[in-house]
């Protein structure tokens, strides 16, 4: 069983998102290590991009701030690597396919595989044409995390059928931030996924209370947040740590 897979063993999966290098390094090292002790089970490590398509105005300013303050690839490899030993889940980068290309997709895998790296989650790379990620990902042992939409529809089945670690379940139409009510119908993306694949549903885009991760919970195997995340690093910099802590251990209890 991978380190994927087994983050989604021991009940429902709470899968928090920081943007690495917000407001610096230091800090994300610290917020990487005090998430594990509480209570995630897969964090995203966000690397900081300047076009991220994927993204609302709280990630995309965090990436701006991150990129100010000389966040690079290799920095951000070289942190995990350091402080891999001292972190108790699995690890999963979020990143897009420039920055990969840029890197050289060969040697991008193997350095997450290097890192203690499980998976990476390319937004936007179309199912048609993840190819060249799938052989670098495969011969390195890190997996391409797919997503789905709500406009994925009959694509649905054909994306789950080759899916790995987990699919990534896009909860609302548009771009990732804090939304007051998602009226998405999750219980049938995840029906149509688990019809063809036992691969685990996590949910991610929009959700930010322990009301909205508990429903979505009831569906799907895990939950995903990044915004609500990424607005209190925002709101406390350096000393984001106990709030952002305080915060992950509210949403994993909301859906144990």
């Amino acid at each position: 069983m991978t380190d994927i897979r087994k983050a989604f063993s021991n009940g429902k999966a709470f899968i928090p998102f920081v943007t690495a290098g917000d407001p610096d390094l230091e800090t994300t090292e610290k917020l990487l290590i005090a998430m594990s002790e509480s209570g995630a089970d897969i964090i995203e490590i966000g690397i900081p991009f300047s076009d991220p398509v994927a993204e609302g105005v709280v990630i995309q300013e965090a990436d701006l701030r991150a990129l100010a303050s000389g966040t690079t690839t290799d920095k951000i490899f070289d942190m995990v690597k350091r402080i891999r030993p001292q972190i108790k889940c699995a690890l999963a980068v979020m990143t897009y396919m420039n920055p990969i290309f840029v890197y050289g997709t060969e040697k991008f895998m193997s350095k997450c595989k290097e890192c203690g790296i499980s998976a990476v989650i390319v937004p936007d790379t179309p199912f048609e044409e993840k190819a060249e990620l799938s052989f670098a990902c495969d011969a390195n042992g890190v997996e391409l995390v797919s997503l789905i939409a709500p406009t994925s529809h009959d694509r649905i089945k054909t994306i789950a059928k080759e899916a790995q670690g987990f699919v990534y379940c896009v909860s609302s139409l548009g771009v990732t931030g804090v939304r007051n009510e998602i009226t998405t119908d999750i219980g049938e993306m995840v029906r149509l996924v688990k019809s063809v694949s036992d691969v685990p549903c996590a949910v991610g885009f929009g959700i930010s209370t322990p009301e909205q991760a508990k429903k979505m919970a009831e569906s799907a195997d895990g939950v995903i947040v990044g915004s609500a995340i990424v607005k209190l690093v925002a709101k406390y910099g350096r000393d984001a740590v106990k709030p952002v802590c305080d915060y992950v251990k509210s949403m994993k209890e909301a859906i144990s």
